[in-house]
């Protein structure tokens, strides 16, 4: 007997221990909610605009990636010299624009005069051949000249004529220049083989598959020299900002949650180093406990989804990690 009492006096002693630290510390932070979760993973498939080849990959799994740096490229061998004939094509259309809205040269309008001056002195000599003639037949009447040679002579001063009047609307065609017709034609043929151009550049482009945002890369699914397309991504990569913890909410404590409350977010690994946050987003609907979710209630109990932004500059948070959750209760940042 004299030994039991000692010890039920040391067991009673720790009893009362126990529950003193329970009380202690159920009443050392009455105005904080603990909540239990995880850092929500957001993923994206990344796969290129066109079809190809692979030709490089430049990052490999577990690579972080900038937004907008380099990850995979296609082979635009192809392209690069359908690029090369279609600027080619732009080249001469733009010429050809330029020509018609200068106009004519200087040198083209005097050939014109001289082409005019020249049919006119035919037309000339042929009326004047054809008076001769007649004035022969006259004098003679038409025992000197046969009427077949007045009829010639008259068509080919007709024929003369007619090439005067010819050359002398050349002239008028040529001093005027191109129609404004034949000027918009041609600048629609030079937009149309720009727009050609940029399509295939934009093609090129295609061929560079970039990091849209800041993440890490999750997976590689295709190696160099497979076929690229639309619908098989080559990475899956796991977004790093802004980084979420989903926790879930009871509906007891449901009405002290409020959107821009503070919050801490620790680790098991870390659990001095809280990193500071945000309630972002608290679900409408009632849920089931998630099988996922970590909490000490009966997994019949209905739950809401509450998202908590945080600021984790150093990277301490991985993606999917367990972490525990304070909502410091009437606090808002």
């Amino acid at each position: 007997m004299k030994k039991r009492v000692p010890a039920l006096i040391v067991l009673a002693a720790v009893v009362v221990a126990v529950v003193l630290w329970l009380v202690l510390r159920s009443d050392e932070n009455p105005n904080t909610l603990e909540l239990h979760g995880n850092v929500d993973v957001r993923q994206i498939s990344l796969a290129f605009d066109g079809s190809g080849r692979i030709d490089a990959l430049k990052v490999e799994e577990g690579d972080r990636v900038k937004a907008g740096e380099l990850l995979a490229v296609l082979d635009t061998r192809t392209l690069a010299l359908e690029a090369r004939q279609a600027e080619a094509n732009v080249s001469a259309n733009r010429q050809n624009l330029l020509r018609m809205q200068n106009g004519s040269r200087p040198e083209e309008i005097q050939q014109a005069r001289d082409r005019l001056d020249a049919a006119q002195a035919d037309a000339t000599r042929a009326a004047a051949d054809l008076a001769r003639l007649k004035q022969v037949a006259e004098s003679t009447e038409g025992r000197g000249v046969s009427a077949q040679e007045i009829d010639r002579a008259a068509s080919a001063a007709k024929a003369s004529r007619a090439q005067a009047e010819q050359a002398r609307e050349a002239l008028q065609l040529t001093v005027k220049g191109p129609r404004s017709e034949d000027v918009a034609a041609a600048q629609a043929q030079l937009e149309a083989s720009k727009a050609s151009l940029a399509l295939i550049r934009h093609r090129i482009d295609q061929g560079e598959l970039r990091a849209p945002e800041d993440a890490v890369v999750r997976t590689r699914l295709l190696q160099v020299g497979d076929m690229a397309s639309p619908q098989r991504p080559v990475y899956e990569l796991a977004l790093t900002s802004p980084k979420w913890v989903r926790v879930y909410v009871n509906e007891k404590d449901l009405g002290h949650v409020k959107p821009g409350m503070a919050a801490q977010v620790t680790t098991d690994s870390a659990p001095d180093q809280p990193v500071k946050g945000t309630v972002g987003y608290i679900s409408s609907v009632a849920e089931f406990t998630p099988k996922s979710v970590e909490t000490e209630d009966l997994r019949t109990a209905l739950v809401y989804e509450v998202r908590v932004r945080v600021q984790d500059e150093e990277g301490r948070l991985r993606l999917g990690q367990p972490v525990t959750v304070d909502l410091k209760l009437g606090m808002a940042q």
